[in-house]
């Protein structure tokens, strides 16, 4: 759970900074949105959430 909310306010401030710095419009960031939201509702989001977790503790050092 801390890694996924970790994951969610980066996501978060890196979509944030998009909107405000790459001229993201608002709209690609609303379907990104709903895109993760319906993701996480299929059978492909135990997968996602595996591939996550290995490439944040491939990035702290852990094992």
């Amino acid at each position: 759970m801390v890694i996924s909310v970790s994951v969610v306010l980066l996501l978060g401030v890196a979509v944030v900074l998009a909107l405000r710095y790459t001229r993201l419009a608002l709209w690609h960031a609303v379907v990104c949105v709903l895109f993760g939201f319906y993701l996480s509702q299929t059978a492909a989001a135990p997968e996602v959430q595996r591939m996550v977790s290995t490439i944040v503790r491939a990035i702290s050092g852990n094992t």
